[in-house]
């Protein structure tokens, strides 16, 4: 696509401490040939030289520094400084592959009636700030099994009700979509995207390109490894339904059993992860949870059991 035919894209990049991965993830953005771009890096109170590494290495790159606020609160910011008739995410430390824009550009032109497309990626354990050239390559042949990436598409509030399956490094949307969504949830400290993405479901199509063009880096510094405050996850679904209940707005209808199974698998989740930090009060009222999502959820009821055991035990239970 000729540059001057395509729309301004403007990218929003939360960053927070990330010194260590910004500059390979905003290299991999610049790598989009052929697309109007503006990078827009918000820095959530960084303490460490991820401005500093960032106005050096990439000047033409737009930072809006902040306190500290949390990645919802960082995204909307950049939102509401971008300019682009588009809005594209990416996380401080993931990576783009080449073509991702443009690929999406073209599967939204052909659907004028979506408002917001993602694609397929790869899960990349690893703590290098690029991937090596053989990986690029493997991946590049791994690509070319099209079934392989397939996934949720169009109007896809069932399958949000089960699993977030949309990954917000890949997401591409209409900056108006978001005005009318009145952008992310602050007041969620994870599940933010998930939340954003059933409230778009109730709008739009979510169209998907079945190819990997994105790199989703696990490492040691992965908020997700943290023991969670609250099931977001929980939260986030029991918002949905009590908004819209199962009915998807194309008539389809999410299946019942499978959102009470997930949700008692949520519970069980949260209730395993507090147990093991041995926050035994927290851990019992969770799988309690479960058993009121599920009361055959076998998980639930082991949590339940191995909760009182310790609560035997000689060690003391966290406040």
């Amino acid at each position: 696509m000729p540059l001057t035919t395509t729309p301004l894209v403007s990218v929003i990049i939360p960053c927070y401490n990330a010194q260590r991965y910004i500059g390979a993830t905003i290299a991999s953005v610049l790598a989009q040939k052929d697309i109007a771009l503006e990078i827009i890096v918000v820095d959530d109170g960084s303490r460490d030289e991820s401005v500093a590494l960032v106005r050096k290495g990439f000047p033409a790159v737009r930072i809006i520094e902040q306190a500290n606020a949390g990645v919802a609160a960082a995204r909307n910011t950049g939102v509401a400084a971008a300019r682009g008739e588009w809005i594209a995410f990416i996380d401080a430390d993931d990576i783009w592959l080449p073509g991702k824009l443009a690929a999406q550009l073209a599967q939204m032109a052909a659907l004028p009636e979506c408002r917001m497309c993602y694609t397929a990626w790869k899960v990349w354990p690893s703590d290098v700030p690029q991937p090596a050239q053989d990986y690029l390559a493997r991946l590049q042949e791994e690509a070319m099994d099209t079934a392989r990436w397939r996934g949720a598409t169009g109007w896809i509030y069932p399958q949000l009700l089960l699993d977030c399956v949309v990954w917000t490094s890949t997401v591409l949307m209409q900056r108006t979509l978001l005005a009318e969504l009145n952008g992310f949830d602050v007041t969620l400290r994870l599940g933010e995207d998930y939340d954003l993405w059933l409230r778009a479901s109730r709008i739009t199509p979510i169209v998907r390109v079945a190819r990997p063009y994105a790199l989703y880096r696990i490492h040691p510094a992965s908020i997700t490894r943290a023991t969670p405050a609250e099931n977001y996850r929980a939260r986030v679904i029991g918002q949905a339904l009590g908004r819209w209940g199962l009915a998807s707005p194309d008539g389809r209808s999410g299946d019942a059993h499978a959102v009470r199974r997930m949700l008692a698998k949520s519970w069980s989740d949260f209730a395993g992860a507090h147990l093991a930090a041995r926050n035994l009060g927290q851990a019992r009222r969770a799988a309690l949870a479960a058993l009121r999502s599920d009361p055959t959820h076998v998980p639930g009821w082991k949590v339940l059991v191995k909760t009182g055991l310790k609560a035997l035990s000689p060690s003391k239970e966290k406040a």
